[in-house]
């Protein structure tokens, strides 16, 4: 999403330079540590403003972070926009109250600190939105901003992929459910595990699941899948281009999403027309718009996954309407040229 961003800063117009390469993240909230990455940061914070000082013409327009909260808050940018009098931007910030007084103590208050600084917040999800909100001192200070995707890349036939899962035992007369994940713990494996229980919900055997992903885990993913394996279809990691195939190929994307921040796979799908079912969790409807772009059903309710997926399968016409609606969801809302063109006017309101 970093990436991302920098591509549509370029293309609103900007020019962008990556000026510090400090990483000011504390996994294991080691007050210590933390102590010892303010200091660092605020050292080659003022580093950074001596140069623009003694260069004038290196002095930037405006300052941009890239997600901060408790475990990495941004102690360089408020105190060079500040020493410079330039706008600071602030993309994907999360607050998290019950941190306040816990053992991030210190990366949570800077963090609220540059929050508060900040002349434009874009939060990616509502949820972000509302935990935001408290910290606002203008109405135009917090801007939603909803994750974003590039074109979809040049990329291999439909007629490589029904090869593909032929190769991996999958049949062509069926109908296709995809499911792309990383294999590890935590959220990935969470969904895997709720996704096993969606699978005896289908009926019929004129469907199969084609799972896309590797990891750690991938032997407890296959064990918990192995009682349908005629109809689940391992691919193991694919490239880019060989998933925007495949995603084209697919009849629905269908992923539980537990715990999921968005999900940049809701709109990988929704650019190759492939239209979701998933859960109303944290950020998947900023990701998936319910009825036009997919359907979203109540969190852990796996029966409703599976019979929504069911009744898609069974109608073809509304399958179609909604691919329609995924590939003009994401073309007109979610779209690279989209961001940039909301960060150009946002730039140009910002920068006197």
């Amino acid at each position: 999403m970093a990436r991302l961003f920098l591509q549509a800063l370029e293309m609103s117009g900007a020019t962008t330079q990556v000026i510090s390469q400090f990483r000011s993240f504390d996994k294991a909230g080691d007050e210590v540590l933390q102590r010892r990455l303010r200091d660092e940061a605020e050292a080659e914070a003022n580093a950074l403003i001596r140069g623009f000082e003694e260069n004038p013409e290196t002095k930037p327009d405006l300052f941009f972070t890239y997600h901060v909260y408790h475990k990495a808050p941004d102690w360089i940018g408020p105190k060079i926009a500040a020493a410079l009098n330039i706008p600071y931007y602030i993309a994907e910030a999360s607050h998290a109250p019950k941190q306040k007084n816990g053992p991030w103590k210190m990366g949570y208050d800077a963090a609220e600190k540059a929050i508060r600084a900040a002349t434009r917040i874009l939060h990616m999800t509502q949820l972000d939105g509302a935990c935001l909100q408290p910290l606002m001192t203008s109405s135009d200070q917090l801007v939603h901003f909803p994750p974003f995707i590039e074109p979809v890349p040049d990329h291999p036939s439909a007629d490589m992929v029904a090869d593909w899962v032929q190769q991996a035992g999958g049949r062509a007369d069926r109908k296709n459910l995809l499911a792309v994940g990383m294999m590890r713990d935590g959220d990935k494996f969470h969904s895997y595990q709720e996704l096993v229980k969606t699978v005896p919900h289908l009926a019929g055997d004129d469907w199969q699941l084609l799972i896309v992903g590797d990891g750690p885990r991938c032997p407890d993913v296959q064990a918990l899948f192995a009682p349908f394996k005629e109809q689940v279809i391992f691919l193991g990691e694919q490239s880019e281009q060989e998933l925007a195939a495949i995603y084209e190929y697919a009849d629905i994307y269908i992923w539980p999403a537990c715990g999921e921040a968005f999900g940049m796979a809701f709109l990988e799908a929704g650019r190759a027309g492939l239209p979701s079912v998933s859960c109303h969790i944290r950020g998947v409807p900023d990701v998936v718009e319910d009825g036009v772009s997919g359907r979203l059903v109540a969190e852990g309710d796996c029966l409703a996954l599976a019979t929504v997926a069911r009744n898609l399968l069974d109608n073809q016409d509304t399958l179609a309407t909604l691919s329609v609606g995924a590939r003009q969801f994401v073309a007109k809302k979610r779209s690279l040229k989209a961001a940039a063109l909301r960060l150009s006017d946002m730039i140009k309101e910002d920068i006197k």
